[in-house]
């Protein structure tokens, strides 16, 4: 053979998947969002995918798959092919929570990803109907001991599950936990009397705060939040030392190019500092965070230790 068609042929060889990369990203990129539409995992998603648009010109579709303890949005992009135009918006309850509370996985969190960066970091807020009789946690605690699994909470993700079977280990309490696929969910019940309380993200909450449907007795944070600085800690209201956070980070198919997760990364830390963004972390009071791969993959498997000692502690068996 012509050895400078040899050579024309190798070079091309070379070229072609930096020529790919350079064009990356020229058609959609979708977002799976492990929750249902509303949810504060959903806002960030659609921010983050406006910040992106703004930046690029590139349509980034945002597809809620929520279901399973979010299980059936991460199997989803655990599946998808590893090209980066598939992208898992989630939170700590796929990657360090529901190993431990689940004896059956359909996702492996570690060996089915590839990180691309942490999102954003936020507290919770305990809220009750209004027309309950408790005005502050320790009258909610109260309550809950003289009438023993009387009351009921909802969840809709593992922070907010966690963050109740917490209170109830922390404050002595029985309180039946009852599931949902995500926190608005929950919420709609908790509107209409169906569960007697639930602690749930600022984003669903506060709005339901304001608009007077929901009254909020208290922050999961260890100081009050800037948003609602009226209302007190769970620790300072009666549950001494109660602590209880959740965060956003985005991840791609394992497998996916590295040069690839290094372009999602830089897109995603333009658009944390875009105006949609930027009114989300404003609104929701969740703090802004961005992160290397590496660091997000040190920092979910801290969080995962972390979160097996609170499960195993609040004495829930693995289902």
């Amino acid at each position: 053979m012509n050895t400078s068609l040899v050579r024309g042929i190798l070079f091309g060889a070379v070229l072609a998947p930096a020529a790919g990369l350079a064009a990356y990203p020229d058609k959609p990129i979708t977002f799976i969002v492990p929750f249902a539409a509303g949810s504060a995992t959903d806002q960030i998603g659609r921010a983050l995918g406006a910040g992106i648009t703004e930046a690029t010109g590139t349509t980034v579709v945002v597809e809620n798959r929520p279901g399973a303890s979010a299980m059936i949005g991460a199997q989803n992009v655990a599946r998808a092919k590893n090209d980066g135009y598939t992208i898992l918006i989630t939170t700590n309850t796929t990657h360090a929570a529901n190993e431990h509370l689940y004896k059956q996985l359909s996702y492996d969190p570690v060996k089915d990803f590839a990180p691309v960066s942490l999102l954003g970091k936020g507290g919770q807020i305990m809220v009750v109907h209004p027309s309950s009789p408790a005005k502050t946690v320790q009258e909610l605690i109260d309550q809950a001991r003289a009438e023993p699994g009387k009351l009921s909470f909802g969840s809709g993700s593992s922070s907010s599950r966690i963050a109740g079977e917490l209170l109830k280990q922390m404050a002595n309490v029985d309180i039946l936990h009852v599931p949902y696929k995500s926190n608005p969910l929950a919420i709609t019940d908790l509107l209409g009397g169906q569960i007697s309380m639930m602690i749930t993200d600022a984003a669903t909450g506060l709005p339901q705060i304001k608009a007077g449907k929901l009254r909020a007795l208290g922050v999961t944070g260890t100081t009050r939040s800037a948003l609602a600085p009226d209302i007190p800690t769970i620790a300072e209201a009666g549950v001494p030392g109660y602590e209880m956070g959740y965060w956003f980070a985005a991840y791609a198919p394992a497998g996916t190019d590295p040069q690839i997760v290094q372009r999602l990364n830089a897109l995603l830390a333009d658009a944390i500092k875009s105006k949609p963004a930027q009114q989300f972390y404003e609104q929701t009071g969740t703090a802004p965070e961005h992160s290397s791969p590496d660091e997000l993959a040190a920092f979910q498997k801290e969080e995962s230790a972390k979160w097996g000692k609170i499960i195993e502690a609040a004495g829930i068996q693995p289902e």
